[in-house]
């Protein structure tokens, strides 16, 4: 083994290239036109016929969203009527007295859209749910706990815009 290995660097040394044969092959980007997709613009055409294939070259594509609304995952009650014994077995809902309770946000759901029924009677907790749904339970003797509803969002939009009432305490006084 060897244990003092001479860097490749000081056996060039006098070799007046180093090993990239003429001087001018070892500068910069220069020699390979430039770095990355450079000279794809107006006038030589080498590399031209390989941008023309990428839809995604040229231009501002899309947005990034800063809104603040939560990710909905949504699911039908006829997919929570399927998955019932599942979630059970897994331990992700419980049956008490004939009623099963489930708590959607476990199980990775945070709205509860209307679309199918439900045969057993449950007691779901969720984050949002649609007013179908909220009935359809209802119709069948279930019960939907929601912990956001849109109506409490829009009573406190509301009293935030009454007419004669500021938003800002400091403004109220100035104006009496």
């Amino acid at each position: 083994m060897v244990v003092n290995k001479r860097k490749r660097n000081s056996r060039r040394r006098g070799s007046h290239t180093h090993g990239w044969g003429a001087m001018k092959k070892h500068r910069g980007a220069g020699n390979r036109g430039g770095r990355g997709n450079a000279g794809t613009g107006k006038r030589a055409d080498q590399k031209k016929p390989s941008i023309w294939g990428d839809p995604d070259y040229f231009g501002k594509h899309g947005f990034v969203s800063k809104s603040r609304a939560p990710k909905i995952n949504a699911i039908n009650l006829r997919t929570i009527d399927d998955s019932l014994p599942a979630w059970v077995a897994a331990g992700l809902a419980n049956q008490n007295n004939g009623v099963f309770h489930i708590d959607l946000t476990k199980v990775g759901y945070n709205k509860l859209l209307g679309s199918g029924a439900l045969h057993k009677k449950c007691s779901i907790t969720v984050d949002f749910s649609s007013e179908q749904a909220i009935q359809r339970c209802a119709s069948l003797g279930s019960t939907v706990t929601v912990r956001y509803s849109q109506q409490e969002k829009q009573t406190k939009e509301s009293k935030a815009k009454e007419p004669g009432k500021s938003a800002n305490p400091a403004s109220q006084e100035a104006k009496e």
